[in-house]
């Protein structure tokens, strides 16, 4: 008995430090995400997106998944999608964050089904900012524009629910960054999402 009372104390003990480690984790890479969208809608003059962006993150539900799934390497989120077949944490995080094309879906009870919103152009813009920021995070120092890009023009093959017009903005203004050209102001992004938008209602995109 007291074998089996030892082993569970070493078992409970392991587990704290899987949780600790875990923990830890997610948290940085959480931390090191945000810094980067941060960094990023700075550089774009999204500053108050870029202040608040992710914080639901920080919520019981989310930081819960985030810490159980953590490695560093890879999503939490895709991670609980693989194990369970959904998120929880996911279908918390997209309902509170305006950034993520999923949110912005609607006519699921409808007979053509679901179809994507066009979004407003500062989520648009903060959508490009989090895609880069996530780069950051999970390449860590192999990161770079053209990789980011390289990434977009698989993803995007693989999306269906994201409109015409963030599709086009996000594949010239990554492109852009590939070519050395760096960021450009607010009203240059909004510029290339207005000739977008126009396109997309002359039937164009």
């Amino acid at each position: 008995m007291f074998h089996q009372l030892k082993l569970e104390k070493d078992w409970r003990k392991e587990k704290l430090k899987y949780m600790a480690s875990n923990t830890m984790t997610h948290l940085k890479t959480v931390l090191k995400h945000k810094f980067w969208v941060g960094h990023y809608c700075f550089q774009v003059g999204l500053y108050w997106r870029g202040l608040t962006h992710d914080l639901s993150k920080f919520s019981p539900i989310e930081f819960k998944t985030g810490r159980k799934y953590a490695n560093g390497k890879m999503s939490p989120i895709d991670l609980e999608k693989q194990d369970k077949g959904y998120s929880e944490a996911w279908l918390h995080h997209k309902g509170r964050n305006k950034h993520h094309y999923e949110y912005w879906c609607d006519g699921f009870n409808t007979p053509n089904g679901p179809t994507p919103v066009c979004m407003p152009f500062e989520y648009t813009l903060e959508m490009f900012c989090d895609y880069l920021g996530a780069g950051r995070a999970y390449m860590g120092d192999d990161f770079t524009f053209k990789k980011e890009y390289a990434w977009w023009q698989k993803r995007k093959t693989e999306i269906c629910m994201m409109h015409p017009v963030q599709i086009y903005f996000l594949d010239t203004a990554l492109e852009w960054l590939t070519k050395g050209n760096g960021f450009v102001s607010k009203k240059m992004y909004k510029q290339l999402y207005d000739s977008y938008v126009n396109m997309y209602y002359k039937g164009k995109i």
